[in-house]
């Protein structure tokens, strides 16, 4: 079988027993404010089999100042990242983290954006597989051979910040903020140096995705939420930001989970918009 978007825990542990076609398992823990925490939550205990991968070194680009916290690498070197660690162009890829998906689903999002599409997060994460009582390990696996990824065509949009500028004035798409309200609202901006969103935004929370326990809300559920902040807008007319492109994601795997294939990514998000010279910004509160 092949999953695209979310696996359970019932489901990886049965995939994980046909040694033939066991899934590969990528551990995404990360930190923003500790770099290193995500290594060591590994190394600590991860799913059997998971390698590790950092999302500065790994799923990031160098910065430049101008082009955010977390910016893209090509995607021809993400192919390579990627085939390194052993992945190729059958491989099924689950990704998981300790942070209820947001830096898997920058995983899960990259692949598709380098035309894999056998990838899927961890439905509840690590913290879902200790609650089934399954097992962890703090070995390090032994490296795959290289895989033969190739780069195909996207199965996902992105925008870049001259075209979310020139929508402010056309209006034809509407952007969804992942951030924090008060982000949003341009209060208690701790992580840009400007507050506020971009002109017209509206919010919408990544941690809303989620049950109580970690998991993601039902599909239906997920559509009803999404289409209150959006008006019901067709999903190839709205633009995902966040801070940085990372929760982001996590908005987008929620539209996929619910139906709601084709949005966009503005990858630069809100650190690169607000260190753009003469990039309006709005404050206050999401406006219907």
């Amino acid at each position: 079988m092949t999953y695209n978007a979310l696996v359970s825990v019932e489901q990886l542990v049965r995939e994980q027993k046909d040694q033939a076609s066991r899934p590969m398992v990528i551990d995404c823990s990360f930190e923003l404010n500790d770099l290193d925490a995500g290594q060591r939550s590994y190394d600590a205990g991860h799913i059997p089999g998971a390698i590790y991968v950092h999302l500065e070194h790994a799923l990031s680009a160098a910065k430049t100042g101008r082009n955010g916290r977390h910016p893209l690498p090509s995607r021809e070197s993400f192919v390579q990242t990627m085939a390194a660690l052993g992945v190729g162009d059958r491989t099924q890829v689950v990704a998981y983290d300790n942070a209820g998906g947001m830096y898997a689903a920058r995983l899960w999002w990259m692949l598709r954006w380098v035309g894999h599409g056998d990838v899927a997060v961890l439905d509840g994460g690590i913290a879902a597989w200790k609650a089934a009582g399954e097992p962890l390990s703090t070995e390090t696996p032994a490296a795959r051979p290289r895989g033969d990824l190739t780069l195909r065509d996207a199965l996902v949009t992105t925008v870049d910040y001259d075209q979310v500028k020139a929508n402010i004035d056309s209006q034809e798409r509407l952007v969804l903020d992942a951030r924090a309200p008060d982000r949003f609202r341009g209060e208690n901006e701790t992580m840009d140096p400007v507050g506020g969103h971009i002109p017209g935004a509206r919010n919408r929370l990544f941690k809303d995705n989620l049950l109580p326990d970690g998991r993601f809300k039902p599909a239906a559920r997920l559509r009803l939420e999404f289409d209150a902040v959006t008006g019901g807008k067709p999903a190839n007319a709205l633009i995902n930001q966040c801070g940085s492109g990372v929760t982001a994601c996590h908005n987008l795997l929620a539209m996929e989970v619910a139906g709601l294939q084709g949005a966009a990514l503005y990858s630069g998000s809100w650190s690169e918009w607000s260190a753009q010279p003469g990039a309006p910004v709005a404050t206050g509160p999401s406006m219907p």
